[in-house]
């Protein structure tokens, strides 16, 4: 395998699966072995298959080879010129160039699209990553068996172009597939294409939900957190995955940071005292009996040591200048103080910029959200902004937003958003915690009220198809489920692709609304990668950059 199909695989499976599967092992493809190939058809890839077989073939082997995504013609003729030819016992496409990150979120894999589409330096390229988007999200909906109905939002050019080659794609597949999508067990699906200037504020909050708090203010890499444990031994350290075979961080990751120690103390209270782990005699038997019971639950009780170790350093980080941090951000975002103020002037972030103890970035994001609110600035009014310490070395970020199709600054002081308005809500929100993404307000219009059509297009048919009942085959529900008692599947699916990176707030929209249509609709969201605060300013930073080893599509 390469390293983009072993991405894919891994985000699937474990190796305990693939062992009871018969494979003992699974090797890279730049050592020469004979196996079974399953690779991404990229020209690395195809030169280094072709490489392996370039000595004096025996013919004592039949070679197979999967490719996870449509191997493009030049390359497939190369590999008919070759020696491979010869040996070549199956050469499959499976469709799958894609990683199910959780349970409701996809992710492409190709963070380089966002300098491909948006650097002003590739602008001869954005169509070939379009078409490479467009091949990729065309391949999820052929996985779930969907053909469904296709809008974006009125206004950038690229999310219109995009829509509509996810839509040939779709069609060049039901001419091998022509029940795509059809069948008594298939109902309405949709595809909201949205582009990254309907939502700019979201990434640019420090949010405190668990799982959006861990992964802003602590070093988790590839959604594993490593800490160093202390006990009567040397310090050592630990690595933890936090993904959904984690029941309890399943349980713990969208809620507010100031429930989540409470909730794990309640339940390990629960815990122990279900396996009877607890005791008020202190004889030494008793005691001695207590000990080992805990050994035998050593596992179950590490689990809630970390995630109370993980609540407690996210709150160790934020009571530092975070906390301060979140009011101002919290009222720029929403455009009004706690009392419900009008934000009118810049007074909000000075004691920030001045603030030394508050990092370059920070200082940024807070910046970029007083502009977001005003809809632009004067060129006057920004400059004497960004003047202020750590602040002018990173002006470019400033700057490049506009790249993004967001108004930066505005001969008039203040110009127009094409960013939408947020929906007012009612139900009680934490002090810090009031904004409420987008991409939510666009979820409920399709699954409560549809989408108003002066502000999306659709490329494809709006009407629903007719289904007498919600599909039950894991076929066509969700790609991670592995335990047993499979529930009923959802009627409708809405898929939404948003361009440029999913913030952590849009991934918890998607069980939100899922949990709130009980049922009758699954929403999934995904993106070209995940995206962190400090990722979204690293992207901007280099749309003025003119770099040589971003990866073509």
């Amino acid at each position: 395998m390469d390293h983009p199909s072993m991405c894919i695989l891994s985000s699937c499976c474990k190796m305990s699966d693939i062992l009871a599967e018969g494979i003992t092992i699974v090797e890279d493809i730049n050592k020469c072995l004979e196996e079974i190939y399953l690779l991404s058809p990229t020209e690395k890839s195809v030169q280094a298959l072709i490489a392996d077989f370039h000595g004096i073939p025996t013919f004592t082997y039949k070679a197979a080879q999967i490719f996870t995504n449509t191997c493009p013609k030049p390359w497939f003729s190369e590999l008919g010129r070759s020696r491979l030819a010869k040996v070549v016992k199956m050469l499959k496409e499976i469709h799958f160039a894609f990683l199910p990150y959780k349970a409701h979120v996809f992710s492409l894999d190709v963070s380089h699209s966002t300098y491909n589409l948006y650097c002003p330096f590739w602008a001869g390229e954005q169509a070939w990553q379009l078409k490479a988007l467009a091949q990729q999200i065309s391949m999820l909906c052929d996985t779930l068996q969907e053909y469904p109905a296709i809008c974006y939002r009125k206004g950038p050019e690229d999310t219109a172009q995009l829509a509509h080659a996810v839509l040939a794609k779709l069609n060049a597949f039901t001419a091998d597939t022509p029940n795509l999508g059809k069948g008594p067990e298939k109902t309405y699906s949709q595809l909201l294409i949205v582009d990254r200037a309907a939502d700019p504020v979201s990434p640019l909050l420090h949010e405190l939900m668990f799982q959006a708090m861990a992964y802003d203010l602590l070093d988790i890499e590839q959604d594993t957190y490593r800490y160093e444990t202390t006990g009567l031994s040397e310090a050592r350290e630990k690595a933890v995955l936090l993904d959904e075979d984690d029941d309890l961080w399943v349980e713990l990751w969208h809620m507010h940071i100031a429930d989540v120690s409470k909730r794990v103390t309640e339940l390990l209270k629960t815990f122990c005292e279900s396996k009877r782990l607890t005791t008020d005699k202190t004889n030494i038997k008793d005691l001695s009996h207590i000990l080992k019971k805990r050994l035998l639950y050593q596992k179950e009780l590490n689990k809630y040591s970390t995630h109370l170790h993980l609540a407690d350093y996210c709150m160790k980080h934020f009571e530092g200048y975070v906390e301060k941090l979140c009011g101002v951000e919290q009222d720029l975002a929403m455009g009004s103080g706690a009392e419900g103020e009008k934000i009118k002037d810049a007074m909000k972030l000075i004691p920030v910029l001045l603030d030394a103890a508050v990092p370059p970035y920070d200082k940024i994001w807070v910046l970029l959200l007083y502009i977001l609110l005003q809809n632009g600035v004067s060129e006057e009014n920004l400059d004497k902004l960004i003047q202020h310490d750590n602040v002018q070395a990173n002006s470019s970020l400033i700057w490049n937003m506009e790249q993004l199709v967001v108004t930066v600054t505005n001969p008039g002081g203040s110009g127009t958003s094409i960013q939408l308005e947020q929906r007012e809500r009612r139900e009680s929100t934490y002090q810090l915690s009031h904004w409420t993404p987008i991409i939510k307000d666009m979820m409920e219009d399709v699954v409560k009220y549809g989408l108003d059509q002066k502000l999306w297009s659709f490329v494809s048919d709006l009407a629903p198809t007719s289904s007498s009942q919600a599909a039950v085959s894991a076929c066509f529900g969700h790609w991670h489920k592995k335990k047993v008692g499979i529930e009923a599947w959802p009627e409708s699916r809405l898929i939404v692709y948003i361009t440029g990176g999913a913030a952590m707030s849009k991934m918890r929209a998607t069980y939100e609304v899922t949990r709130d249509t009980e049922g009758k609709w699954e929403v999934l969201v995904g993106s070209s990668h995940i995206l962190i605060p400090i990722q979204f300013l690293d992207d901007l930073k280099t749309l003025d950059q003119k770099l040589e080893d971003i990866s073509l599509p």
